[in-house]
């Protein structure tokens, strides 16, 4: 005998409360049409968030680019099932604004660039699926943060990586021209 699960759209999971089987607050993602559940991170993990956010917002606001989102924003990366990804700290620009009618749904398409910091439970393989969903949707660069390295690895594609240690300098490349930030910065314990 077998049964069947019935696939969740992405509509149907922003309708849904984000709370695990106890009642705790969780993190919803959706991959091809069945839920999975995050649980909340840890300070580092906001912190690093927010230090990203910040710096990105500064300067995308400066230069009229387009947005900076944070705080698990979603975005739809596939269709029929849908894949819905929450990115740590993601940018939108201009043109991908043009087509983003409802604010209040996930985003129809991958940012344009996604941060991704490592949390204790980020498995390998979850990362790499990840990439390539951002990938595959239009993404133009993905950052993802090692706070216990200490190291920020910037993919331009899923193949094409580069690690940055504290020493460097994270730069925007294509998706955000003439952004810099010093990883001591990110890094520094303050």
């Amino acid at each position: 005998m077998s049964t069947t699960t019935r696939l969740i759209t992405a509509d149907e999971l922003l309708a849904m409360p984000h709370r695990d089987a106890q009642g705790n607050d969780c993190r919803l993602s959706l991959i091809r049409g069945e839920i999975k559940t995050m649980s909340p991170t840890g300070v580092t993990h906001g912190i690093l968030c927010a230090k990203l956010a910040t710096e990105l917002s500064i300067f995308v606001r400066e230069n009229r680019l387009g947005i900076i989102c944070g705080a698990e924003t979603g975005f739809v990366v596939e269709r029929n099932p849908d894949t819905v990804v929450g990115a740590d700290v993601a940018f939108l620009n201009r043109e991908q604004l043009k087509h983003l009618d409802n604010r209040e749904k996930f985003a129809p398409f991958a940012p344009d660039l996604a941060v991704e910091v490592l949390s204790p439970s980020n498995t390998v393989n979850e990362m790499d699926e990840k990439l390539a969903f951002y990938f595959a949707a239009g993404s133009r660069l993905v950052w993802i943060v090692n706070p216990k390295r200490r190291t920020v690895a910037v993919y331009r594609s899923t193949v094409e990586v580069r690690i940055l240690s504290e020493q460097e300098t994270l730069d925007g490349g294509e998706a955000l021209p003439g952004f810099s930030y010093k990883l001591s910065e990110l890094f520094a314990d303050e």
